[in-house]
């Protein structure tokens, strides 16, 4: 008993207080929701102003950047040369401190727009964790020395390659190994890479061949304390689940989702949570903290929705998220009623987004796509946008928050916005 208090302890003590405002540990953020306590961001910005600095980088990547104290960190394939890396940055002039990684050349899977090393670091402060998919999990310090891995998962393989990212809370990493024929949600001990319990899932239907059948689940783990425990809570093919953090049991399940999932599921201070699929997908929200099957509580069941790859935020009884498209939308909370949808036109290439909402605590939305435009918008009911900016260059990967400057990764320079 006192052992499983204690790791309670851990497991919670993360989300409150060793992470402050200044760090972006995670890809989405200190709260694994997109949010940050921080306002007064800044809202405009181009190529030229109001540019701290930018650093060409070796190879394009869907990753986002993550930091933590004076150090940005980003995952890093150089394809020709089969290297999964990560980098390390100077915050102050983003000189390159360091690299560290892996050489893995066996064929891997993967779709021509989602490069390798699509996952995002994690962070604690101490040690760095990485996903490099069928190359292994890696721990580092923070001069880039090698803590330990864990080459023996086996291989990913979809034909849309892999982009999960570790999520650390406490003493633990929980991560979700997939999609393809193995799915298995992991935690492991932070300190040695040791697996503490794993939880396995069908898998399968990688989209090969002539049926083109698809299956799979994108979504990361999202920790959180529910009443008098906590959950890892967890998309998946067909249904969302919250686990117990200590034993990996299953809590509850709830159906209501596609066979694809790509973004990762959100919590409201009520514990209501809400996932959604993607292409031709569904959405759901139920209540967390049940027992067994609750599909017959949920709260309310979208049977179609727009394809939508990046995650959303949720801000006074609302839930935002854009589309594969480009279009925000708002949605009721209680009810799922569309309140809005309303395109980002940019002047670049194409308005198409893969990347995830960011939510400050003054209540904007920043948001880029793969033309290279950023948005900044009000989250609100009624559509306001306050501000369109170019960086010129394809951007997948998320915007990171930190200390007043924000972290964008394109696919040819990491770039940090802000005053200096």
């Amino acid at each position: 008993m006192k052992r499983t208090l204690l790791l309670l302890g851990a497991l919670g003590s993360f989300m409150a207080s060793s992470c402050p405002a200044a760090n972006w540990p995670m890809w989405r953020g200190p709260s694994g929701d997109g949010t940050t306590t921080e306002s007064g961001l800044p809202e405009k910005w181009s190529q030229t102003d109001n540019v701290v600095w930018k650093v060409a980088l070796p190879d394009r990547g869907n990753s986002t950047p993550v930091v933590w104290g004076d150090k940005v960190l980003v995952t890093q394939a150089v394809e020709k040369a089969g290297q999964r890396l990560l980098l390390c940055f100077d915050r102050k002039d983003g000189k390159q401190l360091w690299e560290a990684g892996t050489t893995y050349k066996e064929p891997e899977l993967t779709h021509a727009t989602n490069p390798y090393c699509a996952a995002s670091p994690a962070t604690n402060g101490t040690q760095i964790v990485v996903f490099f998919a069928s190359a292994g999990v890696f721990c580092y310090d923070f001069e880039g020395k090698e803590l330990w891995k864990r080459t023996d998962l086996g291989k990913q393989h979809h034909i849309w390659g892999n982009g999960t990212s570790p999520v650390i809370a406490g003493d633990r990493v929980f991560l979700n190994f997939g999609p393809g024929e193995k799915t298995t949600l992991y935690a492991f001990d932070l300190k040695t890479g040791k697996t503490l319990w794993e939880h396995n899932e069908p898998g399968g239907a990688s989209g090969e061949g002539a049926e083109k059948k698809w299956l799979g689940s994108w979504a990361d783990p999202l920790f959180r304390k529910i009443d008098d425990h906590y959950e890892v809570i967890l998309s998946y093919p067909g249904r969302v689940a919250g686990f117990d953090p200590l034993s990996g049991k299953q809590l509850w399940t709830c159906d209501g989702l596609n066979a694809l999932v790509y973004n990762s599921p959100l919590l409201a201070p009520d514990n209501t949570v809400i996932a959604y699929g993607g292409y031709g997908g569904m959405g759901v929200a139920v209540k967390a903290g049940g027992k067994g099957d609750v599909t017959e509580k949920r709260l309310w069941h979208l049977p179609k929705v727009s394809q939508r790859i990046g995650s959303g935020v949720i801000k006074d009884g609302y839930h935002y998220i854009l589309s594969d498209g480009g279009i925000v939308e708002c949605r009721d909370l209680k009810t799922g009623e569309m309140i809005y949808n309303e395109r980002l036109k940019g002047p670049g290439p194409t308005g198409q987004n893969w990347s995830s909402l960011v939510l400050s605590a003054d209540g904007k939305c920043y948001a880029a796509n793969q033309g290279g435009d950023c948005f900044v918008f009000k989250a609100s009911p009624t559509f306001e946008l306050l501000s369109t900016n170019s960086l010129g260059e394809k951007i997948i990967g998320s915007i990171a928050v930190s200390d007043g400057q924000l972290f964008i990764r394109g696919y040819k320079n990491l770039w940090c916005i802000g005053k200096k």
